[in-house]
């Protein structure tokens, strides 16, 4: 769990959250987006609430996962020696579990402190009267932006590509009314929304072109989504934003239009809210800001392009460009995630003939319906590559999943089905519908000029020597939902089914 200053989730409270109501119904979140002790707090509370404890082993570091044709089981080992059996595997090491730290000449003899936004220090990292450098301007670089500014001495942003952050509208939420809400049904109907849209979020796109409505009319919906704070902006306007330029290129001027009028300096106003947009509004994921503008816009802040300014070295003291020399106390690396595959490059999976993970995917990621990879029968993953994973609720996302996982595993044993894998026909047929389902959006227009690149986690493109393609789906919930209950139908077609050991032997089929 991130632990780095204004951490906290971006979707909104109740769809944050499980949908049980064992849970839900004796839990109550003090604030529209929770932030990270809340959640730590939350998550004990589902902990006791399932007796999950007994269950769970914490603290420990999974290194390998092996494949035995034999028995039909994998065995998973880990640093302090053990090693367990299982029948299946859950790959679940979420979509952000490896940092990305790029390459800084000379970062080892900076003298003063370094921390990577996703290993903050559990200890308390004082912020005030401090100097302060900010390398990337991402959710987490965002957080800490919006709590440093206030309080350090000088703060430095290092920006890449400027983030087209939305008005959070943070608020504090009241108990009394939020129970009123359960008592009502609200928290139940919220929930059985999420399920009907694409974000799997309560609230979806108008179903409007841009251009069928008036300028009027544009500007007091934009204007309402923006009040309502949030994704709404972003996932509630029109249906023609990421599929058209032009209604594109109108949702950003209005973005435009509303940053500019709380940004004083005219150079900060051209880094932060461009002229002409790096990328497509919404093809890089917004963040969702509280005060960040106001913050960079103060004199004890400035911001570097790297564009224009790449770093040279950091040595004992600081930060070197060629625009000079800045001496910090504190370097904050807010420099993103291998996404959506890192982790699972980080433990030695071998499937079926002992071939790795990192082998079947060195011409690229390649799963079924993103739960599945060929060759690794009986491992899945929730959340992973392929799925809706990064244009989705998380908490949505995992539930519905896990609600075919349990009708699977229902059907398994019902069935005396013993092992599952995917097709290499089936994943190749996954990864052909993915790639057709990018292209028909504008997520492909990523660099529009040779000044800005739209280096996207969600593809790959932000670590040097990886392949770049669509790692997630991104046509929606229900459409991917639809999709992984037909690959269950039709005697499992995209399936290689194990049956269990008679003593008539071993029977498999597809």
């Amino acid at each position: 769990m991130a632990l780095d200053p204004g951490a906290r989730v971006d979707s909104d409270s109740p769809a944050y959250q499980f949908f049980d109501k064992e849970i839900w119904e004796d839990f109550t979140f003090s604030e529209r987006f929770p932030g990270f002790r809340e959640l730590q707090k939350y998550f004990q509370h589902v902990e006791n609430k399932w007796d999950l404890r007994k269950d769970i082993e914490y603290h420990k570091n999974v290194i390998y996962a092996f494949w035995d044709s034999d028995s039909r089981r994998w065995r998973v080992g880990c640093s302090d020696g053990t090693e367990t059996k299982c029948r299946w595997l859950f790959a679940n090491v979420g979509f952000a579990a490896k940092e990305y730290i790029p390459y800084l000449k000379g970062s080892a003899d900076f003298r003063g402190e370094m921390y990577h936004t996703a290993h903050w220090p559990h200890h308390e990292v004082s912020l005030r009267e401090k100097r302060i450098a900010v390398i990337g301007t991402g959710a987490s670089g965002i957080q800490v932006i919006q709590e440093a500014g206030n309080v350090c001495k000088h703060l430095t942003v290092y920006q890449r590509t400027p983030n087209f952050c939305l008005p959070m509208q943070q608020r504090t939420l009241d108990a009394r009314e939020e129970q009123k809400k359960k008592d009502d049904g609200i928290y139940e109907a919220t929930f059985k929304a999420c399920e009907k849209t694409d974000a799997g979020v309560p609230y979806q796109n108008n179903g409007r072109k841009t251009f069928n409505d008036t300028s009027e009319q544009r500007e007091a919906l934009w204007n309402s989504l923006i009040q309502d704070g949030g994704f709404k902006f972003w996932v509630a306007g029109y249906a023609d934003m990421n599929l058209d330029q032009k209604a594109n290129d109108a949702a950003y001027d209005f973005w435009r239009r509303m940053v500019l009028k709380r940004i004083k300096d005219p150079e900060k106003a051209r880094l932060l809210a461009p002229e002409v947009p790096p990328h497509p509004f919404g093809a890089k994921r917004p963040s969702l800001e509280q005060n960040y503008f106001e913050v960079v816009s103060q004199e004890n802040v400035d911001i570097l392009d790297l564009n224009e300014f790449p770093i040279e070295e950091i040595n004992a003291t600081g930060i070197h460009t060629a625009a000079g020399q800045v001496d910090v106390d504190l370097i904050v690396l807010a420099t993103g995630f291998d996404g959506l595959t890192g982790g699972f490059m980080d433990i030695d999976l071998r499937g079926v003939d002992g071939r790795t993970l990192k082998q079947h995917w060195s011409d690229g990621v390649k799963t079924s319906t993103g739960v599945a990879v060929p060759g690794f029968p009986n491992m899945f993953f929730l959340f992973g590559p392929q799925a809706p994973s990064t244009f989705s609720n998380g908490p949505s996302c995992i539930q519905f999943q896990g609600r075919w996982f349990e009708k699977l595993f229902k059907r398994m044993l019902a069935e005396g089905i013993e092992t599952m894998e995917a097709t290499e026909e089936a994943a190749n047929d996954w990864v052909e519908k993915i790639r057709e389902r990018w292209e028909a959006t504008l997520l492909p227009r990523g660099k529009i000029s040779r000044l800005f690149s739209c280096d996207f986690w969600w593809t790959g493109a932000n670590i040097p020597g990886k392949k770049v393609q669509p790692l997630s789906w991104a046509g929606g919930l229900p459409s991917y939902m639809q999709m992984l209950d037909e690959t269950l139908g039709n005697n499992y077609q995209g399936w290689i089914v194990g049956r269990e050991v008679s003593k008539h032997g071993r029977v498999s089929e597809r």
